[in-house]
């Protein structure tokens, strides 16, 4: 098996080994070491290679893995200087770059368990390892070949960043242990999370990697068995298409669920932020593991625009005492043998080791000028990891040395007695700034996460707030506990309230309703006072010319009734603006109904007039006297008393009333008029219709009856217009949200007013004001008409 993996690992190696010498680096050789008498290795990612199209290879030196790698070296150090953890045995290291490769990590692994530091195919298989342990890798990928490849060496692998369920005692990896919780506990952790905020429908984003598949479905296994459910699960790689990433923006767009859930690493996303950001897609929650939510690289101010109040799990925060001070006082100069390491070092703080000289910053001071890149917050998180691990190994050694000391009487100066395969398990401890640690049998850690919050300073720099804590430990259901520094987390707003920007405090919702003095309403004042005046105005044309024909033959006794009908239809509409209180609401539904029926049995009494008088012209029909103008004011009354009662019956039972909608919008409320009993409001509606419709259909008859002045015809066309606006008013009326509700509802009555008395009242005007030769009653008989031959 052993020998498989060698001849595989040199044919890839070959490739990368290319990357690495580009990058001037010499991946045989450790980059840091010294010796000890028990040595520990580590793989580290000093360099990230990317390809563009040519190909060539850009180089990267990740002083954040330099970081890592140093703190490594501190903690050994300490450790030496420590009597009470191996006392009298000095611990060594051997530190490796692995140049982002995995073929590189697995060569770095098996030159570390050989003791050789030359060519793969120098690699011997027999001569034991003097390496008690590795610790590595920043990703999970190479963390699982490397645990593969050096499998039989049964020498313990500690990742201090990896979170790979699939490295498990269980699935005979007896010799991985960890610092992070593994994945499965993560995402058991965001299930509850997400739960804890009542959320329960969700999309899942993943980096398309082992990290991410394997996280991803964890959490979709732990949401399923809390009863959540999710939308959507796509996966995404630093190197996506753009194709599949817009494939992607479209489907979260589309999507209904506002809560995505990603389990990625930040180098996966950019690309994904970036097109969220030029969409302008800013109206979701996202909840992130610890692969990128504390990530600064992410933290610029057009991300935040994607990612504000984005919330998840970290690592424990706890900074390590003398780590700032001894990385601060780093200098290149430290690393002899890497002269490509001190031109990556003049790279990352563009300085000159010549002259020392960078706007008045010299590259020994560089560390401490920027700190931000060397030393902040987010990656002392997993420096910690690194600190961990070291003295995991440490504390479990120093327990092996004990055991063999009881066991030979011995003065145990001899380490050749403590092979690596026997450091299986390791002991619990605490650290120097007392923090507990301990493994359980699948060499986890206790899931231990701060809450993190992505807020804004008053400077506008993005922080991570520290706004809560998980902890596995504890009892179910106490397991997460919140700090109360910020709303979001210990502050529900109340129904008629609403975070501010800062999310920092609860602020009034804005109000909604139809006021008089934004445009809409004043425009709608102005058409209903337009037709009020234009009615009276034709009120006074008819009373000044009221001895006329037209005005006779037109049963002037109903048509002033019309008139003074229409001019409260137009009054009535103002009763629906402005702010919603008892007595508006109930007199905008009522008094809107009994003047329509007004209208509508005054018109439907005029098309009878028409009928009655067209039938009382044959002979021996004396119909008339049936219908004179008692029995027509009584007819008009009568109709409109049935609506009178039902709109009675409307007020004593359930009237309509003022309510706060919160429901339609989530940042503000609607002012509207609940209609207290749904079936009145419709009888009153449906009584409104039903006059209309007899109208329409007797006016329709009546149309081309023998007259010269027959005003069932206008009568028809006014019915005709009146019917389609209320007919397009219900779906309008249904659809309109807010405050345009009312507006439809003022509009539907405005437009149907001014078509009645359009086409009833306009060609009387019309031939009283312009044509009073026709304003005879010659003409209106139609004797002074020409016979035809």
């Amino acid at each position: 098996m052993i020998a498989v993996t060698l001849v595989l690992l040199a044919v890839f190696v070959k490739a990368e080994d290319t990357i690495c010498k580009m990058l001037q680096t010499q991946p045989d050789e450790p980059l840091f070491a010294k010796d000890g008498d028990i040595i520990i290795g580590g793989i580290f990612s000093f360099h990230n290679s990317i390809a563009d199209e040519k190909p060539m290879f850009k180089e990267i030196f990740n002083i954040k893995e330099f970081l890592f790698a140093k703190t490594m070296a501190f903690a050994a150090e300490e450790i030496n200087n420590n009597s009470n953890i191996l006392p009298g045995i000095s611990m060594g290291y051997k530190i490796y770059d692995d140049c982002s490769s995995v073929p590189l990590a697995m060569k770095a692994a098996l030159a570390l368990v050989n003791g050789l530091e030359k060519s793969v195919t120098n690699f011997s298989c027999t001569k034991p390892s003097n390496i008690y342990a590795i610790i590595g890798m920043s990703d999970s990928t190479p963390t699982i070949a490397v645990t593969t490849s050096i499998r039989s060496y049964h020498i313990p692998v500690i990742s201090y960043y990896s979170t790979c369920a699939c490295l498990s005692k269980k699935l005979d990896f007896p010799t991985f242990f960890r610092t992070i919780p593994s994945d499965y506990h993560q995402s058991k952790a965001l299930a509850q999370l997400v739960k804890h905020f009542g959320w329960t429908w969700l999309g899942a984003l993943s980096s398309d990697n082992d990290y991410g598949n394997a996280g991803i479905a964890a959490f979709i296994e732990a949401v399923q068995k809390e009863g959540l459910c999710v939308e959507y699960a796509h996966s995404i790689y630093r190197n996506s298409p753009r194709e599949k990433v817009l494939t992607l923006v479209d489907i979260m767009k589309r999507a209904s669920s506002k809560v995505i859930v990603v389990f990625a690493t930040f180098s996966d996303l950019e690309d994904l932020i970036k097109e969220l950001f030029l969409q302008n897609v800013t109206s979701l929650q996202w909840i992130g593991s610890e692969g990128w939510i504390s990530s600064e690289y992410l933290a610029t101010k057009e991300n935040y625009s994607v990612l504000k109040g984005a919330l998840g799990l970290a690592i424990s925060n706890v900074i390590i005492p003398s780590l700032p001070d001894y990385l601060n006082d780093i200098r290149p100069s430290e690393i002899p043998k890497s002269i490509d390491l001190n031109m990556s070092w003049v790279s990352a703080f563009n300085c000159s080791l010549e002259t020392e000289v960078l706007r008045n910053i010299s590259c020994i001071e560089a560390p401490r000028q920027i700190s931000n890149q060397y030393t902040d917050v987010p990656e002392v998180r997993i420096a910690n990891n690194v600190y961990k691990a070291v003295y995991a190994i440490a504390h479990s050694l120093h327990s092996l040395f004990e055991c063999q000391c009881n066991l030979t009487n011995d003065t145990c100066s001899d380490k050749s007695k403590v092979e690596p395969w026997q450091v299986r398990e390791f002991v619990n401890y605490t650290t120097s700034y007392g923090e507990n640690v301990y493994f359980d049998e699948n060499g986890d850690p206790v899931a231990k996460y701060d809450l993190i919050n992505w807020q804004m300073s008053e400077k506008g720099t993005i922080k991570f707030v520290n706004v809560g804590l998980y902890d596995s430990s504890l009892l179910a259901g106490k397991q997460f506990s919140m700090n109360n520094v910020n709303s979001i987390f210990c502050l529900k707003c109340q129904l008629e309230y609403k975070s501010n920007e800062q999310r920092d405090q609860c602020i009034l919702k804005d109000i909604e309703f139809l006021t008089f003095g934004e445009i809409m309403g004043i425009l709608l004042v102005i058409l209903s006072i337009l037709g009020t005046m234009v009615t009276l105005t034709v009120a006074t044309v008819f009373f000044k010319y009221r001895q006329t024909p037209v005005v006779k033959a037109n049963n002037s006794e109903l048509s002033f009734l019309l008139l003074f009908s229409l001019t409260f239809c137009f009054l009535c509409s103002l009763t629906f603006i402005g702010e919603p209180s008892d007595w508006s609401c109930m007199l905008r539904h009522t008094a809107f109904g009994i003047t329509f029926v007004l209208c509508i049995s005054c018109i439907l009494g005029k098309t009878l007039v028409v009928l009655m008088a067209f039938r009382a012209t044959l002979p021996g029909n004396n119909i008339m006297k049936l219908f004179g103008p008692r029995q027509q004011r009584f007819s008009v009354f009568s109709l409109t008393a049935i609506q009178i009662l039902i709109c009675a019956l409307w007020l004593m039972l359930s009237p309509p009333f003022p309510i706060k909608n919160m429901q339609h919008y989530n940042d503000k409320i609607i002012l509207e008029c609940d209609l207290g009993s749904a079936v009145t409001f419709y009888s009153v509606l449906g009584y409104i219709g039903l006059l209309s419709i007899m109208c329409f259909i007797l006016a329709f008859l009546a149309r081309k009856l023998p007259d010269n002045f027959n005003e069932a015809k206008f009568i028809t066309f006014s019915m005709l217009i009146f019917c389609s606006v209320w007919l397009a008013f219900i779906p309008a009326y249904i659809s309109s949200p807010g405050k345009y509700t009312v507006a439809v509802e003022i509009f539907a009555i405005l437009a149907s007013s001014f078509g009645l008395l359009f086409c009833i009242f306009a060609p009387k005007c019309y031939i009283i004001l312009l044509k009073p030769e026709k304003n005879t009653k010659k003409v209106l008989l139609g004797k002074n008409q020409p016979k035809a031959c």
